[in-house]
């Protein structure tokens, strides 16, 4: 599928995108971001590597990239798509589950895990699960829909938002062109992904174990 060849093989899409649209990569960054964290429907964009990989490129000069403006853009896109996810959540509790079209767009196994994940870490989950993939994209949602303190969210979200990004800039910068990294990439984006979903894996055994035990 084309998704997973975007996300495998992210490094050479974004060079290709740098070099065709120089200056304008920083929006196309901007979009992605904003799309994966805003957009309940979008949760399998690959935002972890492609902070990653973007500031790899900022670190070499060949690409003329501002590790800075990158980090900004990205910290940017990921807050206002937290914000706007959670007005979509609370817009659902309103009216949204008089639309039986919209339920269909949402994959209801990765909601019920996040909800899971919200309902055991409470409001820390909206920092904590940025780092989780999926998790991230519903997290603000159910935040919105369970009628969550805007006032809590934003500082969650904020701090949440500062972090993820930043922690994916500083080592992308900083270890993506060491060259064994460089040279086996498609698994180190794999190893990221693994690495990210062992929390929802962690509480998935739990939640299975205590529903066991319960029938007992």
């Amino acid at each position: 599928m084309a998704i997973i060849d975007f996300i495998l093989h992210i490094d050479s899409h974004l060079v290709t995108i740098v070099n065709q649209f120089g200056n304008w990569t920083y929006l196309i960054l901007f979009a992605i971001i904003f799309i994966e964290t805003g957009l309940v429907i979008f949760p399998f964009l690959p935002g972890d590597s492609l902070i990653f990989v973007a500031s790899a490129m900022a670190a070499n000069p060949r690409y003329q990239l501002n590790i800075w403006l990158i980090y900004l853009v990205v910290s940017i896109a990921a807050i206002l798509g937290d914000s706007v996810n959670y007005e979509i959540g609370a817009w659902f509790t309103r009216a949204g589950e008089k639309h039986a079209w919209f339920n269909k767009l949402i994959n209801q196994k990765n909601r019920l895990a996040a909800e899971r994940f919200f309902e055991r870490h409470g409001p820390i989950t909206i920092a904590v699960g940025r780092f989780v993939p999926f998790i991230r994209t519903f997290v603000p949602f159910i935040s919105g829909s369970s009628k969550m303190h805007y006032g809590k969210f934003i500082t969650y979200n904020i701090v949440g938002g500062l972090l993820w990004t930043g922690l994916f800039s500083i080592i992308g910068f900083y270890f993506g062109n060491i060259p064994l990294i460089k040279d086996h990439f498609a698994i180190i984006i794999v190893a990221i992904i693994f690495i990210s979903i062992v929390p929802i894996a962690i509480v998935a055994l739990k939640k299975h174990i205590e529903t066991k035990k319960e029938s007992h």
